[in-house]
């Protein structure tokens, strides 16, 4: 018999014993206020058409997605170890609220890393270690802005990475842009545009100008130069970043949800209430190289010549170079490029891009830093990385590796309370973060939270800079690749000068001394022939 066929016969049977006892004692019937509404149930599931499981199993198939809806939660908090969880492991996570909340941030006993599995790093100390600075008014600072910027921007080693308004709510956007002005560090607002919010808590901003020209924009999504050089002439605006791709959904545009898209983001964005926005793949104001090296020089100039630069995960070798060949054709050139990584977060992407679309950040990074120096432009532009950017390990990582500065994202939003949900597209995030549902974000209180961003950033700067002194270095401009090692497999070990060959000053301005690995990107019918 089957299992919808015993619930009907139990259902009969249990109606009728229960009438039959009636007879005789009168509060039996008081049962059906637990009976009737399970056999409603099963009745309910037996006759819909959508899911099998109900429809075979009444009643006890739903528990399937009961336990379904509670999965993340219960590999979080019951099965996952300390180095195991997705995106971020619990050592990570537990150690951004630690340093946030102002905590204890030590460990005892020991690593719970495998120390010989293939892909453990590790930063070489030296017998010979230096002081540590220990105040934050002795932290260095990043200038950025090159040789036609006429306002270069002192800038922080780690900023907030872009995430907007209307991804993120107003109360996460206002308490990250309190905790950059009372850490004195940067917040880039995602290409959502410039809302109040991010003006309000009086932190330096980096304004991105994405594919959808949001806050500068005509009404056919153009670009409106009008509108930008209104929002870009903002005293909090220290520097513009046109975004050509993110790591985590290059070559396909941000995606708002429907039901993130309220009446107040519509009208920063100035575009329609209610509807799912996503932004066009790639940008109406250029079509090739030239074109874009012409278009910065727009922005610098609408500017009155802040710092401008472009964000980008790293696809096509090739056109990376065509943009090189391009600021050494017509003489512009950005004043910083940031480096996004496939491992790159979003709020909302479809899982083939998030998988398996665009390079992870260490090698897009040493490719955009090794083609910048092969093409001598290295010394004129600053290059930023984001991608899973953490603790001070990822941040001298990624300095040896060749970038100057790192941005991140997700461990902003940790500590401003993100519990790793993971309904960030789904408007209903536990903790206030990612929603525009007002109930949820009222649970997100700004002046505690502001003060945990600012905690964080203190706290790992403080800590890259330890680990820089306990290589007995002078500064973070010290760090090389060979200060990185790696175990490429369990029996054997690589620095990253060995696994990433530093790249010669300017070999690429000539064929003969173009590197081997670099030759078939190069093309004599390309701009430079």
């Amino acid at each position: 018999m089957k299992v919808r066929e015993k619930f009907l016969l139990i259902s009969f049977i249990l109606v009728a014993l229960i009438l039959g006892i009636s007879f005789f004692w009168k509060p039996i019937l008081w049962v059906f206020i637990l009976v009737a509404p399970l056999i409603l149930m099963g009745i309910v599931d037996i006759t819909q058409k959508r899911h099998t499981i109900r429809r075979n199993f009444p009643v006890i198939g739903r528990f399937r997605y009961l336990l379904e809806s509670i999965r993340p939660e219960i590999m979080q908090y019951f099965v996952e170890t300390d180095t195991e969880g997705r995106p971020l492991n619990r050592i990570l996570r537990s150690l951004i609220y630690r340093r946030a909340k102002g905590a204890n941030d030590t460990e005892p006993f020991g690593t719970q890393m495998d120390l010989y599995r293939a892909g453990y790093e590790w930063m070489e100390h030296s017998m010979y270690a230096k002081n540590n600075p220990k105040e934050i008014g002795r932290f260095p600072r990043l200038t950025i802005g090159g040789k036609d910027c006429k306002q270069p921007y002192s800038s922080s080693l780690l900023n907030i990475s872009a995430m907007s308004f209307g991804s993120l709510s107003k109360n996460a956007v206002l308490a990250m842009n309190k905790g950059a002005q009372m850490g004195n560090f940067a917040h880039n607002t995602g290409e959502g545009g410039i809302s109040d919010y991010h003006l309000e808590g009086g932190g330096d901003l980096i304004w991105q100008i994405g594919t959808g020209y949001f806050g500068c924009r005509n009404d056919d999504g153009t670009f409106n130069e009008t509108t930008f050089r209104e929002n870009a002439l903002r005293p909090a605006v220290k520097m513009i970043e046109i975004k050509l791709s993110q790591g985590a959904k290059p070559g396909h545009g941000g995606i708002l949800p429907a039901v993130k898209n309220t009446e107040e983001i519509a009208k920063i964005r100035h575009i329609k209430p209610g509807i799912a926005v996503h932004s066009p793949p790639s940008h109406s104001a250029f079509s090739n190289p030239i074109q874009f090296m012409h278009f910065i020089k727009k922005l610098r100039d609408l500017s009155d010549g802040k710092p401008i630069g472009f964000k980008l995960c790293v696809g096509r070798k090739q056109e990376f170079m065509d943009f090189c060949e391009a600021m050494i054709y017509t003489g512009i050139t950005p004043d910083f490029i940031t480096v996004d990584g496939g491992e790159g977060g979003t709020g909302a992407a479809p899982v083939e891009f998030s998988n398996t679309m665009g390079m992870p950040s260490r090698e897009g990074l040493v490719f955009v830093h090794d083609t910048l120096v092969g093409f001598g432009l290295r010394k004129e532009i600053k290059v930023i990385v984001a991608g899973k950017i953490i603790s001070g390990f990822h941040m001298a990582r990624a300095i040896a590796l060749g970038a100057d500065g790192c941005n991140s994202a997700r461990a902003m939003m940790l500590a401003v309370g993100c519990i790793q949900a993971l309904q960030c597209n789904t408007n209903t995030c536990p903790v206030g973060v990612a929603t525009q549902n007002k109930s949820l974000m009222k649970g997100l209180v700004v002046s505690d939270k502001s003060v945990r961003v600012k905690n964080y950033h203190e706290a790992t700067i403080h800590s890259f800079l330890e680990l820089v002194a306990a290589a007995g270095l002078d500064g973070p401009q010290d760090l090389r690749r060979e200060h990185i090692s790696k175990r490429v497999s369990m029996y054997k070990v690589a620095t990253y000068d060995e696994i990433y060959p530093y790249m010669q000053e300017g070999c690429l301005l000539k064929l003969s001394d173009i590197p081997d690995e670099y030759q078939r990107f190069y093309k004599l019918t390309r701009i430079m022939s």
